[in-house]
């Protein structure tokens, strides 16, 4: 996943093949205010950052998710943060579109994980954003998932994050933004990797 920082919403000429290569592009905007400092954010860190440079152990942290087929048709529930979301076939692979795709809910994941990146590393940088406005975009070939075509690829493709940001830096500091927030985004970075997937009795 690329991160190409632009100070407005077009790209200088001469660059614009460049930046839409890129998977994920920072562009400038307009209103909002960032509550923590970055004297602030870096004394509550710092505390954390001592024990995982003494105990790396400790800074493998667990997560977790759980789910179930409990409702009609071809779904599967899984429990989210604000209640539980009911996942189904989209409607690409047959689906009525009544029920959460689960690629949506992956892009969710990845825009949120890169847009608390991004307002950490802006926070801890001194770069001050007066709003932000997120979207992520991709597709997948429905060919791959329901088998018509073995080389159909079969995943999300061409994942495109887009932040429309309003501030006053420059664009050296809209680049390291852009570079920092791709290399600490967790969930971005692992797409890279596809899961381990294990199917076990109780």
């Amino acid at each position: 996943m690329g991160i190409v920082a632009c100070p407005t919403t077009a790209c200088p000429d001469g660059t614009v093949e460049g930046y839409r290569s890129r998977r994920l592009r920072i562009a400038a905007a307009s209103g909002y205010r960032q509550i923590m400092d970055a004297t602030a954010l870096r004394a509550a860190q710092a505390p954390l950052k001592e024990r995982y440079r003494q105990d790396p152990a400790s800074a493998r942290t667990p997560l977790r998710a759980t789910g179930r087929i409990a409702s009609p048709g071809v779904t599967f529930d899984v429990g989210q943060f604000a209640g539980v979301s009911r996942a189904g076939l989209h409607r690409a692979t047959v689906g009525d579109g009544s029920d959460a795709c689960s690629g949506d809910m992956l892009l969710k994941a990845v825009l949120a994980c890169a847009g608390v990146t991004l307002h950490s590393v802006a926070t801890a940088s001194g770069v001050r954003l007066h709003s932000v406005e997120g979207r992520a975009e991709s597709c997948f070939d429905a060919r791959g998932t329901l088998g018509v075509d073995r080389e159909a690829p079969i995943g999300v493709q061409d994942l495109v994050l887009t932040f429309t940001v309003d501030t006053d830096a420059d664009d050296d500091a809209l680049a390291r933004l852009a570079t920092l927030t791709e290399r600490y985004c967790a969930v971005g970075r692992s797409l890279a990797v596809p899961p381990s997937i294990v199917v076990r009795r109780p």
